[in-house]
């Protein structure tokens, strides 16, 4: 893939290559696979970015698991909304389960936080986060994220499942800003 792509009205440099990235769904599927082989969970996809790393990382799962799905939305253009909105619900019930959250990046940990508070709610035994990205520099909040394949800079990051207004998510390479 090229070095440089242009989104819309922004520019973005090749920042991880898919080498990387594998490595760290590696990372996190062993990790899961080990923790988790026995207890049938629940993935729980959040749309629309992390379809990508659940696809890889699900692949890698050997054991009975169920998969669903919802979509939510916290970010405008570039930057966070602070306010999550619900654009696809759950239609799985959670209780008594096993959950594990997927995530393309846990960033401020809004989405997360409020996702979380949702599954306990609904009576989830056990909700584990699993995130193929971690901004430790843009957290804001204060719970344990229990599988991270990579942490990055608090730089805005499209590919791999992550966008521009729509744009760069088919991108295999990921690509930072370039302000």
């Amino acid at each position: 893939m090229a070095e440089r792509v242009k989104l819309h009205d922004k520019e973005f440099e090749k920042f991880i290559d898919r080498e990387k990235i594998k490595e760290a769904v590696e990372k996190v599927s062993s990790e899961i696979n080990r923790d988790l082989a026995d207890k049938n969970p629940l993935f729980l996809v959040i749309l629309n970015g992390a379809f990508v790393f659940a696809a890889d990382l699900l692949r890698r799962y050997p054991h009975d698991c169920d998969i669903s799905f919802i979509k939510l939305s916290s970010y405008l253009g570039t930057k966070t909304s602070h306010t999550v909105r619900e654009v696809i619900g759950l239609d799985t019930n959670v209780k008594d389960r096993t959950v594990v959250l997927v995530e393309d990046i846990i960033d401020t940990g809004i989405t997360m936080e409020h996702i979380v508070a949702q599954m306990k709610n609904m009576e989830a035994q056990d909700v584990r986060l699993a995130t193929l990205l971690f901004k430790p520099h843009a957290f804001e909040k204060d719970f344990t994220i229990d599988y991270i394949g990579m942490e990055v800079p608090n730089d805005f990051i499209v590919g791999c499942g992550l966008d521009y207004d729509g744009k760069g998510r088919n991108l295999p390479d990921l690509y930072k800003i370039v302000e």
